[in-house]
């Protein structure tokens, strides 16, 4: 077969020129990608024998080697795991990244010149391109492969330098080798002797230890020598060591196991450069054994809120790799948990399918769950500074749960924390709140809207203010959701400040002020009904409110009613939702109010009365954060009316 010359795109070539020479501080990760890569295929391979007994003898010796050749300056890294076809390799060997390339480039722009090289870091760990970091140390890569099954084998290759080669050969053994055409070593640009048996294990020690399976490389001469006892003369095979100790750490005492291993465990399994922000063992052991270790990362993934995103953990049979990403085992707004749960007593040939019905999976989830929400608990008590960062970057995620896990619908409430009035700076739990709740107080009032300061100005929290109850401040898109289908916390009714009526006068003041509200409803009694009319088709009713101190007037809804907002979020995911009238209240005591009632009742024939009305509904509308159904007529309105003040 011919060999084949392709052209990297370019802003693959770019993205690669920046790999070669400026985005990694660190370039002894190169082998732990390449080491990575290779595990995966054995992974895969394991599986995809369970499913096609052809593929069953070529399990037997699974590992990954390494190899160095000082002479040629060369660094092998093999493996005789699933391998690639010449499609697959074209596909996925040829194009550094299938999406998010020009962003990836446009952001780490960015950061080079803010001189942030740990950020760039975060990036590269993010587009998933570990292959390319090969040309950070090597002039030139080599890819040999043949995907098991097949008779026949890709060799690609390229420099780095904008092609690359692909040809179809004979004689490729099963499964990937990457062969690295080193650099000259220089060390103060960070290019250690990779061909020096003590760097590899160096590298393989602090990243790759945990890997299940064998990583085999020939000992050097001298080391043969203290083994065996004899006169190395450098020639013949030498002795072959495995040196990863292959332990999973899921399986070793806490004792045994360092951060730093749980560390690089995290990062293998999420591709996240940071440390994970918590780190949650669980070991079951019974009728039903697994173990369990799992990640809360410090900050969310790229794809945490995109259509598509991936969710699960990792699941092993008595450690031998199932599938990655199980969903069946972490609900959807635990998506951002990772980890590794191994079981013991699975059958190895399982699919997703299988495992949504499989009653131990089930009992797994539940206890997982579980255990996430009261780690969540103890680090909300015992470690406030950790809590506020695992909120500020999950808080959003974890509320989906109130809608979907009522199981468990208390323990969310329960690590949940709000903005609120009670606290500028801070945020509050329902508990504290309920705690300082003022005598007779016999609701938790909240409202919902885009930021705090949206709500804070808002003429629905003009009597509460006045009177000192605190107010949950909702701005999480998911908040105008969860709170219609959470009724209360510890016996006390959740209320909206912006729906219904709001009782705030305790039982002595309603007695004081029942005999004036009765008389402004007579008063004002005319202008209600009148005014009702005048705007039947903007709103249900016109009433006098007991929420406004000093605004003229803002609109409420009934108390079971769809908010605005979620109106427009249903309408945005394409649902058809029937348009809410909702209800204008007026403050009796604002002079605008009184001048208006007044007009009525003197010359209730004026045209200009149905204006000043309009006008008085469309600036609580806009306080509301609603929107105009005819702004330039609005616009006209005020102008006419401001032409006749002056």
């Amino acid at each position: 077969m011919p060999i084949e010359t392709f052209e990297f795109q370019v802003e693959a070539r770019q993205l690669l020129q920046m790999m070669i020479h400026s985005i990694y501080s660190n370039k002894d990760v190169f082998l732990r990608e390449l080491i990575s890569n290779a595990s995966d295929a054995l992974d895969k391979l394991r599986l995809e024998s369970l499913r096609d007994d052809k593929l069953r003898e070529d399990v037997s010796d699974l590992h990954i080697g390494i190899e160095v050749d000082k002479e040629q300056r060369t660094l092998t890294v093999r493996d005789n795991g699933i391998g690639m076809s010449h499609d697959e390799v074209v596909q996925l060997i040829g194009t550094i990244a299938n999406s998010g390339t020009a962003k990836f480039l446009k952001e780490l722009k960015e950061f080079k010149e803010a001189k942030d090289a740990a950020a760039s870091e975060e990036l590269i760990g993010q587009f998933g391109v570990g292959f390319y970091s090969s040309f950070m140390v090597a002039d030139e890569v080599t890819l040999l492969t043949r995907r098991a099954g097949e008779s026949r084998g890709t060799r690609w290759e390229s420099s780095g330098e904008g092609t690359y080669t692909v040809e179809t050969v004979d004689d490729a053994p099963q499964g990937t080798s990457v062969t690295l055409r080193l650099k000259p070593e220089d060390i103060e640009d960070q290019l250690f002797d990779y061909t020096s048996a003590w760097k590899i294990k160096e590298i393989v020690k602090r990243y790759s230890d945990f890997i299940t399976w064998p990583i085999k490389m020939a000992k050097e001469s001298t080391e043969s020598t203290e083994s065996t006892g004899e006169d190395g003369d450098g020639d013949g095979p030498r002795e072959v060591e495995t040196v990863n100790s292959m332990k999973a750490l899921w399986a070793r005492s806490r004792d045994d196991v360092t951060d730093d291993e749980y560390s690089e465990l995290y990062k293998h399994i999420s591709h996240d450069w940071n440390d994970p922000l918590e780190t949650i063992r669980m070991q079951a052991e019974g009728t039903f054994e697994y173990q369990a270790l799992l990640f809360i990362p410090s900050h969310p993934p790229q794809d945490l809120f995109m259509q598509g995103h991936k969710r699960g953990v990792q699941l092993y049979v008595k450690r031998v790799f199932i599938m990655d990403d199980c969903e069946a085992l972490m609900p959807e707004y635990l998506r951002f948990v990772k980890g590794v749960v191994d079981a013991q007593d699975l059958s190895l040939n399982v699919s997703r399918e299988i495992l949504q019905q499989d009653r131990q999976i089930q009992l797994m989830h539940r206890r997982l769950v579980k255990k996430v929400l009261s780690t969540l608990k103890d680090m909300m008590s015992g470690n406030p500074e950790r809590y506020a960062t695992f909120w500020k970057e999950f808080g959003r995620v974890l509320k989906e749960g109130l809608l979907s896990d009522f199981e468990n619908r208390d323990a969310i409430l329960g690590v949940s924390s709000f903005a609120s009035t009670q606290d500028k700076e801070g945020l509050t739990t329902l508990r504290q709140y309920v705690d300082r709740m003022k005598e007779g107080q016999q609701h938790i009032f909240y409202m919902t809207g885009e930021s705090r300061s949206a709500i804070e100005s808002s003429p629905h929290m003009e009597a509460l203010q006045a009177k000192g109850f605190e107010v949950l401040l909702l701005t999480d898109p998911v908040d105008e959701v969860w709170v219609q289908s959470v009724p209360e916390f510890d016996g006390k009714q959740l209320r909206s400040i912006a729906k219904g009526e709001v009782d705030l006068d305790t039982e002595e003041e309603k007695k004081e002020v029942e005999a004036e509200r009765e008389k402004r409803q007579q008063e004002f009694a005319g202008l209600l009904t009148w005014m009702t009319k005048e705007l039947s088709e903007s709103v249900k009713e016109v009433r006098l409110s007991s929420r406004l101190t000093v605004s003229p007037a803002c609109i409420v809804g009934d108390t079971h009613d769809v908010t605005p907002a979620l109106e427009n979020m249903y309408r945005a995911m394409g649902q058809e939702v029937p348009h809410i009238k909702r209800i204008l209240e007026l403050n009796p005591t604002h002079p605008l109010v009184t001048g208006l009632r007044t007009a009525h009742t003197e010359r209730d024939a004026d045209a200009g009365l149905a204006e000043a009305a309009e006008l008085l509904y469309g600036m609580a509308l806009l306080a509301d954060g609603g929107e105009l159904s005819d702004p330039s007529r609005f616009i006209k309105l005020m102008a006419d009316r401001l032409e006749r003040t002056l």
